[in-house]
């Protein structure tokens, strides 16, 4: 899991690479395709950015065609970002090779099987997500008080 993780990072380290963007940029337009159009509070807030950090972001994006940003038609103080739709398809293209190789190895699952690493994927996630926030809350305490963190023995669920 580590080395797929690591080689998932280092994948789209050579996009960002070709597509002549910085990594944490390309991973903040991910983040907009897959939460859609949103405030630039919102990309700080799931990225854990601050909004001064999003602010270059969205201006190096938005300088490279890949986003814009959009007035609320009823709050014009409210600014939404959204990929623009033909230049993101562009970096889109650049995953074909990666989504090509993982349709080769999903071929060879039977779809009982894959519904299991369906429901892993998913489960696993929602781990990385309750980690995450709990990694976040040490941000908060200072490093002489924070607890140690070790590794629990628990016998396997069957």
């Amino acid at each position: 899991m580590r080395r797929s993780s690591a080689q998932g990072v280092l994948y789209g380290q050579t996009v960002a690479n070709v597509a002549g963007i910085a990594n944490s940029d390309l991973e903040c337009m991910d983040i907009l395709y897959l939460e859609g159009r949103v405030t630039a509070g919102r990309l700080a807030e799931v990225t854990g950015l601050t909004t001064g950090a999003i602010t270059g972001v969205v201006d190096r994006l938005e300088e490279a065609g890949l986003v814009r940003r959009e007035r609320d038609e009823h709050d014009r103080r409210k600014v939404f970002i959204s990929v623009v739709p033909e230049t993101g398809a562009k970096i889109g293209e650049l995953y074909v090779p990666m989504q090509q190789a993982m349709e080769k190895v999903f071929s060879t699952y039977s779809d009982e099987e894959l519904r299991l690493l369906l429901r892993f994927a998913n489960e696993g996630y929602k781990g990385v997500l309750a980690a995450t926030a709990a990694l976040k809350g040490l941000l908060d305490t200072p490093p002489e008080k924070r607890p140690a963190l070790k590794l629990k023995k628990h016998p396997r669920q069957t």
